[in-house]
């Protein structure tokens, strides 16, 4: 299983803490899966001009590449002015619309306070079910309160990251199921 972490923003370290915590949860809970973290303040990725995803090169092309590879994908996400960062955005716009199909979809969001609990609601999960993700339904949102100096200090929060990193390889595997017995019933 090739489970890819998208740290969706090239500033701030809060999204990056909360992801390597989940790095962590998923190496140890899956040792066998393939993890790769793509923590986009490390990559130089051009904005999407129309083109395939394909026909990028250098950094674009292997985002995209590792993104279109994965059959999971967690997303971190910080809110900047109640909505995602346009460096997550942007790497939505280079992709295919259908670029989630048959992929599992969960998220972390990280956020000031918590006026911006349904920021993933309004703005992210319209955005993965356009792109026809299978979308974990609960997310993990982390305020500024649970951090103190680059850790997360919110045992409820650390308990929720290792349940979505859970139900990420869990909904993988149950889709898995159900892919194969259609197939069986339709005989490919």
């Amino acid at each position: 299983m090739k489970i890819v972490l998208l740290s969706g923003s090239n500033v701030g370290s809060k999204t990056r803490t909360a992801m390597d915590y989940t790095v962590k949860i998923a190496h140890e809970k899956y040792p066998d899966a393939e993890i790769t973290l793509l923590d986009l303040a490390e990559f130089e990725v051009v904005f999407s001009d129309g083109r395939n995803y394909w026909d990028y090169e250098g950094d674009t092309k292997y985002v995209t590449e590792t993104l279109m590879a994965a059959d999971a994908i967690i997303i971190g996400s910080p809110t900047f002015q109640a909505s995602i960062p346009a460096t997550l955005k942007n790497i939505f716009d280079l992709l295919p619309v259908n670029a989630f199909r048959d992929k599992v979809v969960s998220m972390l969001v990280t956020a000031g306070t918590s006026k911006h609990y349904l920021m993933a609601e309004q703005q992210l999960k319209p955005i993965l079910a356009y792109m026809k993700a299978h979308i974990v339904p609960t997310y993990v949102f982390i305020e500024e309160k649970d951090f103190h100096r680059k850790e997360i200090v919110n045992d409820d929060v650390l308990f929720r990251l290792e349940r979505l990193v859970e139900d990420t390889v869990l909904l993988v595997d149950a889709y898995a199921g159900i892919r194969k017995v259609k197939d069986e019933e339709y005989g490919f």
